[in-house]
């Protein structure tokens, strides 16, 4: 809108100029034609009707460039008082029809096209007869010079309008395109918004419900032979559930992890290792290699998420008895690698099934968001191993 306005801003100017330049033309024109035939003629005769007329269509000009805007529906009848007044002057001495240059940008100010080209022909006749008038003899040029005069007037007159048109088509085209183009970047960020909010919810509340869904399920299969067990499960259970409300309520107000508060990644990392490992699921091992240096929010929180996400499809999914989970800090690049022995896969055969299979695809995208890359190595009955590197902050 501002490139519009400004624009818009920008023609106005030079309409402005242009329309000043033209009434100063058509007072300089009608100063130096009235000059010239008091000059030839003194005050005798026909002056005072000339200065007359001269004073009226002067009085009348000023009045409507002063008063333009208020004109509005008017304006027609105001031209066809000037042009009228003008005539008379012509009639009485033809040197006034230099004025009639002025007066044609005038015309195409007020009316359209068809009334332009009228007038043009009104304007020719009228300047014609005056020549020809007071001639001494009929000469061809008398013609000739007027006709050409209108004729290039008119065709230029023609061309701009139609240039005119085309650029307001091209204005228009432009404008809806923008729109467009606003348009489908509005909807791609509410896609794009919705695929992040996907993930979110996804590496959290879906995993920590299903967490309490195993544990809860391992409860009722010990509850009658192995009660102290069964407690330890629904303990642990309810733990998992005071943690989702938090991540939910976190979640709901600004979409961050509360394992990151105040702490660096490996902490969270360990954490979460401890908490995935269950009697009746895999052991978790957490591990850091390197010397471990400052991460932004944005790659902490996404590699937090990649590591709930694997686990949750480790636990869920892969029927392993030990996981590993290792963080590497490397000069340039940060590694995070997910590794189990359980059922593998084959990573060629993945599709995406209603309600089930987003974990791969959304661990995919959020790397990507993050960009670095994801290698997932699988094979059935092999285990799998997935690696996500990230590139260091800073680093080029």
């Amino acid at each position: 809108m501002a490139d519009t306005a400004a624009q818009d801003t920008s023609v106005g100017t030079r309409s402005t100029r242009l329309n000043a330049a033209m009434h100063a033309g058509f007072f300089l024109l009608l100063a130096a034609s009235v000059s010239r035939f008091v000059s030839a003629h003194g005050l005798h005769g026909a002056t005072p009707l000339i200065l007359v007329l001269t004073g009226a269509l002067t009085v009348v000009h000023v009045a409507g460039v002063l008063w333009w805007s208020g004109l509005g529906r008017w304006r027609p009848v105001w031209l066809a008082v000037v042009i009228a007044t003008w005539l008379g002057l012509v009639v009485a001495a033809p040197s006034f029809a230099w004025c009639a240059v002025p007066l044609f940008f005038v015309c195409l100010q007020v009316l359209r096209p068809r009334a332009v080209v009228v007038v043009v022909v009104l304007f020719t006749v009228s300047v014609i007869l005056a020549q020809v008038r007071v001639a001494p003899g009929f000469e061809l040029s008398l013609v000739l010079a007027p006709v050409a005069v209108a004729l290039i007037a008119t065709m230029t007159f023609l061309q701009l309008d139609r240039d005119r048109l085309r650029q307001q088509e091209l204005i228009g085209d432009l404008l809806r395109t923008r729109d467009e183009l606003a348009e489908s970047q509005r909807v791609a960020g509410v896609v794009q918004e919705r695929e992040r909010l996907a993930r979110e919810i996804h590496d959290t509340l879906a995993q920590g419900l299903s967490s309490m869904r195993m544990l809860l399920q391992a409860a009722l299969r010990s509850w009658t032979t192995q009660p102290d067990l069964a407690r330890t499960h629904v303990t642990r259970a309810v733990d998992a559930a005071g943690d989702n409300l938090d991540e939910a309520r976190r979640f709901v107000r600004d979409l961050s992890s509360p394992r990151l508060d105040g702490t660096d990644l490996t902490g969270p990392l360990r954490d979460l290792a401890e908490q995935t490992g269950t009697p009746d699921g895999p052991a978790v091992r957490f591990e850091t290699s390197g010397d471990p240096y400052p991460l932004t929010p944005e790659v902490e929180a996404g590699l937090l998420r990649v590591a709930q996400g694997a686990l949750a499809n480790v636990t869920e999914h892969a029927q392993a008895t030990r996981a590993a989970v290792t963080l590497t800090y490397l000069a340039d690049e940060v590694v995070l690698d997910v590794r189990d022995d359980g059922a593998g896969f084959d990573p060629a055969a993945v599709r995406t099934t209603p309600g089930r299979g987003y974990g791969l695809r959304m661990i995919g995208e959020r790397v990507s968001a993050l960009g670095g890359t994801l290698v997932v190595e699988s094979a059935p009955g092999e285990g799998t191993a997935l690696a996500v590197t990230v590139p260091r902050p800073g680093a080029r």
